[in-house]
């Protein structure tokens, strides 16, 4: 087994090598990519094995020991947290707004944190819009966000792209919406599919052949609320028939806060979809994969254990944070409840909880 290790670059450097694929006279253009890239491959790869073995490891331990677990503590002294960290890391949706709507003691909060000195950053899973369009989600918001504090998985699927230097002669596929192809344009590569490709139908006839780009050298997967069976096809093809073309999805979350009055099947659902018809795992380049996490720490200098992750999902915020070797906070105005935080089934437990971001308002009011 091959060591895991870390690099100050955008990549994550990492275990295995990428799948091969026989070809009669060419040399694919993977096999000859610096090999650190073979290794970043991977990590991705890894992430996730690593996610769904500590449910599995988690379940075995309880089966064979009656052991009594710590209970997880709320966040008692908001101060405390604060001074330990230089700079806190926000989730968007259940933490800063749901849908459409800013959740109350927002501004406040993030002026207070401001006021003393940290840095914020802003990483969100949702995958519809580039780092620019959430720009301007959060001054429609009322709140001074600027673009570089702004981490979108559209922008890290694009980043991703260009720490391995995906050839700019190859083409990405996208299942997505806007914010992919629009990071995608900014980083310089050709791409094809999108919201354009959701009116397309396939008519079934005998003996039809559905064609395909082979130069397509990338599938990326991200929410879509266009999503279709020409798409499914078409990035099938791509991955299963064009040699070496990459299985990339910008998160697996199972649901998101399309409107603040239920929840949505979210893009995990559409990724799911392409790894039952490829019979393939994808690199997932959203949290709680650590490649944005190394992004943001080499692009801004910061020192990991002076982080604070804080978001309202514990298989992607919490465990994004704890990949990363920072201090975790969650929030209970999103996804997950107390209960679900308290269940015996959870293996992920964060530092500290509390209700929302704005208890570092109140909790600082009680402890003067």
């Amino acid at each position: 087994m091959l060591r895991i290790e870390s690099v100050l670059t955008t990549r994550a450097v990492v275990t295995a090598l990428p799948q091969t694929h026989k070809s009669n006279n060419s040399t694919l253009w993977f096999q000859s990519v610096p090999r650190s890239y073979k290794f970043c491959r991977n990590s991705l790869l890894l992430n996730n094995s690593k996610r769904k073995a500590s449910y599995s490891s988690s379940n075995s331990s309880r089966m064979t020991s009656f052991t009594t677990r710590a209970a997880v503590q709320p966040l008692k002294n908001a101060d405390e947290l604060i001074d330990s960290v230089e700079t806190f890391i926000f989730d968007c949706d259940g933490v800063i707004w749901k849908g459409d709507k800013l959740i109350e003691g927002v501004p406040e909060t993030l002026d207070m944190l401001r006021s003393k000195g940290k840095r914020l950053v802003f990483v969100t899973n949702n995958s519809t819009k580039s780092r620019k369009q959430y720009g301007k989600k959060f001054e429609t918001l009322g709140l001074d966000v600027s673009e570089e504090e702004i981490f979108a998985s559209s922008f890290a699927a694009a980043a991703y792209l260009k720490s391995i230097d995906f050839p700019k002669d190859k083409k990405v596929y996208v299942i997505g919406e806007d914010g992919i192809l629009k990071e995608l344009e900014l980083a310089g590569f050709q791409y094809l599919g999108g919201p354009e490709d959701g009116d397309k139908k396939i008519e079934l006839k005998p003996g039809f052949l559905m064609e395909h780009d082979h130069d397509v050298g990338a599938v990326v997967v991200g929410f879509d609320r266009y999503f279709n069976y020409y798409k499914i096809q078409y990035g099938t093809l791509c991955i299963r028939e064009n040699p070496g073309c990459l299985f990339i999805a910008t998160n697996r979350d199972a649901v998101t806060h399309l409107t603040d009055a239920q929840e949505w099947a979210g893009g995990g659902s559409m990724v799911g979809a392409l790894g039952g018809s490829t019979q393939r795992e994808p690199l997932v380049v959203g949290k709680p994969s650590t490649f944005m996490m190394d992004y943001l720490a080499n692009k801004f200098g910061i020192a990991k254990s002076q982080i604070c992750m804080v978001g309202d999902r514990l298989d992607t915020d919490i465990l994004f944070g704890q990949n990363g070797g920072c201090k975790t906070l969650l929030v209970l105005s999103g996804v997950t409840s107390l209960e679900t935080l308290q269940s015996p089934n959870n293996s992920i437990q964060p530092d500290f909880y509390t209700n929302k971001i704005s208890d570092f308002l109140s909790l600082k009011a009680a402890a003067v």
